[in-house]
Order: C-alpha cells, then sequence, then structure tokens
C-alpha cells in the first residue's frame, strides 16, 4: 500500500473512531475521492489519497448551505484561505455537491457527483 492510499485510509478511521457519522464519498476532478462527513454540526471535506481537509468545519447555515471562512484549496499554496459555500443538491437525498471558494471578490466552483 502506498503512502498516500495509508494517509487516506488513517484520516477516515480517525473520523469513524471519533464517533463521526458515516462519511459519504464525492469524485472531484473525475478521479479523486473526497470523504464528506458531518461531526459536532461541522462540516468537512477530506481528499482520501492523502489526508488534504478542504472545508475545515463549515457551518450549517437556515438556507441548507454550508459555509465557513477557513476553505482550503488543494491546487493553492497552503498558507492561503477561502470564504467557501457547499450546497447538496437535491438536499432531501443528495446525488451530488457544489462547492465554491471566493477570495478578494474572484469565485471558483466545481461540482462533485456522489460515488455509486
Amino acid at each position: 500500500m502506498n503512502k498516500k492510499a495509508f494517509a487516506g485510509l488513517c484520516a477516515t478511521a480517525l473520523f469513524l473512531a471519533a464517533g463521526m457519522a458515516s462519511a459519504d464519498t464525492y469524485i472531484r476532478k473525475g478521479n479523486q475521492d473526497i470523504s464528506v462527513v458531518v461531526t459536532d454540526g461541522k462540516l468537512f471535506c477530506t481528499r482520501v489519497s492523502d489526508g488534504f481537509e478542504m472545508c475545515n468545519g463549515m457551518l450549517k447555515q437556515p438556507d441548507g448551505t454550508w459555509k465557513g471562512g477557513h476553505m482550503k484549496h488543494p491546487d493553492m499554496p497552503g498558507f492561503m484561505r477561502f470564504n467557501g459555500t457547499v450546497t447538496f443538491t437535491p438536499t432531501d437525498k443528495p446525488t451530488g455537491l457544489t462547492i465554491q471558494g471566493c477570495a478578494l471578490g474572484i469565485c471558483q466552483s466545481e461540482a462533485w457527483p456522489k460515488k455509486s
């Protein structure tokens, strides 16, 4: 087993050991498994291959979206943080999500389908 796969398994095991709800997996860029889990009312989105955390504890909003100011983008320098929004579609039984990050008025979004 390679180091990245092992790191991903360890991250998932830590989530489950901490008493978190079961994680759903979404697909980023066609080949990246992202574990999405809510724990203590906060949303976390972790790339399974290396444990990179993107959502960093977003909070659920009255409109059903999740928002937070500490989102990270795996293709950007590690010190950068973004205001982020995650929207599950449809909200009652999600088959996908949209994640958007904004900094200095510039926003970028991605759509991730739920892994079957």
